[in-house]
């Protein structure tokens, strides 16, 4: 009962965080110059017609108003329709179309830079000021250096265009086709469809963007991975177990990693949004068709529920993700859920 008791808390402390950037996005998106109402009409228009398509928008409402209508029909299913990038076609269809290529390449790379960054940042840790140390501290400064979409061309040029061992950009080759629409996940449709050839050349169109965000994600897990180890494996019990004769590589998994990983979890959880937020320079310079690219898209043509709408699914998936890493801090250490 006290961890239902823990996720309900925490589910209430989101609500207010889900509104305000609701809020903000949709105040800011409005403040943005341009005016989006020109696209639905003629190089040649009069007043009235201006007049006209901006009622049939809302515009000529309240401000506060459009955003009390905009949230009624969020929580009712309907997201509202392109103004200007694809007039007319509702804005989940077109955002759904793009946004599991972003969860993909964001789930991927955090797979990867978990798994190597917190194994980089145990080595790093128990061979302090030591060779592999060093040389683990070196990419990882590296690592949190370099711009992630400089690391990208960089890829492209050696990998691609040089070596020939990925294609450059796109997330498919040109000749194959789509497997059929089910949960818009191309390697689950795939699957399910039995179109194997889809899912390989999927996976090796995204190596190269994958590779970009988990060297940049994967640095800072491991300076923090190092830093906590490095003060648990100063703590009493620690030397207490070597006391005792236990085992280093036991005194190591069972009795450090666990309590150090507490920090670490932070630093994945946060990083999520910073890959789903990262994914927009990367997919521009994959050209990856993702929801980053249709976000730069929506801002250039003052694209506004399709603005709203990016930011909110993005708020949607870090309060998700904020909530497994809270679940996770009462497994790593089950005083924190009390």
């Amino acid at each position: 009962m006290s961890m239902l008791k823990y996720i309900l808390r925490r589910l209430l402390v989101m609500i207010p965080v889900l509104f305000g950037v609701l809020l903000i996005t949709f105040v800011l998106s409005r403040m943005m110059p341009g005016d989006p109402i020109k696209a639905h009409l003629p190089q040649l228009f009069t007043d009235a017609q201006y007049q006209a398509a901006r009622h049939r928008l809302g515009f000529d409402r309240p401000l506060w108003e459009q955003f009390f209508i905009y949230i009624g029909n969020l929580f009712t299913g309907n997201w509202g329709y392109s103004i200007s990038i694809n007039k007319g076609q509702a804005v989940w269809e077109l955002i759904w179309q793009r946004f599991p290529r972003t969860i993909d390449i964001a789930l991927f790379s955090m797979i990867i830079a978990s798994f190597i960054g917190i194994k980089t940042g145990v080595i790093s840790a128990t061979h302090r000021n030591k060779a592999k140390d060093t040389i683990v501290r070196g990419f990882a400064l590296i690592g949190v250096s370099i711009p992630v979409f400089w690391l990208g061309l960089i890829l492209q040029l050696t990998l691609a265009y040089r070596l020939g061992l990925f294609p450059a950009v796109g997330y498919k080759t040109l000749t194959h086709g789509e497997p059929p629409f089910i949960t818009g996940f191309r390697i689950i449709d795939s699957l399910v469809s039995g179109e194997w050839y889809i899912i390989t050349d999927y996976i090796y169109h995204l190596a190269l963007p994958v590779l970009c965000l988990s060297f940049i994600t994967l640095a800072s897990i491991t300076r923090q991975t190092r830093s906590s180890m490095l003060e648990v494996l100063q703590q009493d019990y620690v030397r207490t177990a070597r006391a005792k004769g236990c085992n280093e590589k036991d005194v190591i998994n069972k009795h450090a990693k666990k309590n150090a990983l507490i920090p670490t979890v932070t630093v994945i959880g946060l990083n999520i949004g910073a890959l789903l937020g990262g994914a927009v320079l990367t997919e521009t310079t994959f050209n990856l068709h993702g929801v980053g690219e249709l976000l730069i898209r929506a801002i250039i043509d003052r694209d506004y529920y399709v603005i709203n709408a990016i930011v909110f699914m993005i708020t949607i998936v870090f309060i998700v993700v904020n909530l497994f890493t809270d679940l996770l801090y009462a497994h790593l250490d089950p005083r924190i859920k009390y």
